[in-house]
């Protein structure tokens, strides 16, 4: 149990971790569906291995498109990609950084529709028993009214009354299929290979101090945007709030007060204090303001300096007399 909650705690920490989980449940589910999934086979040479590739290919691509959806670098890649310069200069190796990675947890759960189906061998069979010469095999049934390649073609079919109980279609679907695990291994080898290889080798040829510097940029763009869409959710909600008390504030009728002011009379340190909500509000009260700030924001990023000091506002109050002398002032 306590492992479980570590797993959990390490795909919760960050958008990386977060995206890996995802490819992760991609991959199993994927695992999931085929195994599910009631495969059959047309048994017909014109279909067979339209059928049968379609069912290989066409659900990790689909696969593939929907790990690029899920994933967050995605939309940030492409953001960092496309905006103008403005303050802050472009690193295309931060993109490539990124590009790479969403490819490779895309990539994930494809790769294991494809092994699964390779490893079962049932789509391998459908799509390639036609290619198989029958002299190499005994037993072949004497189907009257039936060519070489239709009756090649029905080998998927053991419930097919020419195949039943058939030691033929057996010996032909085990031929097959050892094949097709011969290419699935041999695939899942080979990137196992590629990926102990890159994993050594790379190092050797690489800068890493400039690796590390493009995995800590990449990471920044992704929190950047991320505490933005957050800062942007909170002040969202403190402007309709504020744009709803002031509807309903308007609703009720004004009621005029007069009372006089003395000098004694001073502003309590309570009153010096600013609304929390004005002060996340920072100021922008408009539309226009808030479309020109998010305008800036994509044309113009701030550039990464911290060390400069924002300008803010401040609202001095001074209370003056009838006579408009100045009695006190917060200045």
């Amino acid at each position: 149990m306590e492992r479980l909650k570590l797993v959990l705690q390490y795909f919760q920490s960050n958008s990386e971790s977060i995206s890996n989980g995802i490819c992760i449940i991609l991959a199993l589910i994927s695992v999931k569906l085929y195994t599910s999934f009631d495969f059959n086979c047309p048994c017909i040479p014109q279909y067979n291995k339209l059928y049968a590739l379609g069912v290989m290919f066409v659900p990790p691509l689909i696969l593939f498109f929907l790990g690029i959806l899920v994933n967050r670098h995605a939309g940030v890649m492409m953001e960092e990609w496309l905006r103008p310069i403005g303050k802050r200069r472009k690193n295309p190796a931060i993109v490539k950084y990124m590009f790479s990675a969403m490819m490779q947890r895309a990539l994930l759960a494809p790769m294991v529709w494809m092994l699964v189906t390779l490893l079962d061998g049932k789509i391998f069979i459908c799509a390639f028993s036609m290619s198989v010469d029958p002299k190499h095999f005994s037993g072949m049934p004497n189907a009257t009214g039936l060519d070489l390649v239709k009756l090649m073609a029905k080998v998927p079919c053991k419930e097919d009354i020419v195949f039943r109980n058939s030691t033929f279609r057996k010996a032909v679907s085990r031929y097959v299929r050892c094949y097709s695990q011969a290419i699935g291994w041999a695939i899942l080898l080979f990137f196992i290979l590629l990926g102990a290889l890159a994993r050594l080798i790379k190092p050797c040829f690489d800068d890493h101090a400039t690796n590390l510097q493009t995995r800590y940029w990449s990471n920044y763009l992704d929190i950047e945007q991320k505490l933005f869409d957050e800062t942007c959710v909170l002040h969202c909600r403190d402007f309709a709030r504020k744009c709803i008390v002031q509807f309903f504030e308007g609703m009720r009728e004004d009621t005029v007060l007069r009372l006089p002011l003395s000098p004694e009379v001073r502003p309590s340190k309570e009153d010096d204090l600013m609304d929390p909500e004005e002060e996340r509000l920072h100021g922008i009260t408009k539309q226009e303001q808030m479309d020109q700030l998010l305008q800036t924001w994509f044309q113009c990023k701030p550039e990464l300096d911290v060390t400069k000091m924002a300008y803010r506002p401040r609202v001095c109050v001074t209370w003056e007399d009838h006579n408009g002398k100045t009695l006190y002032s917060d200045v």
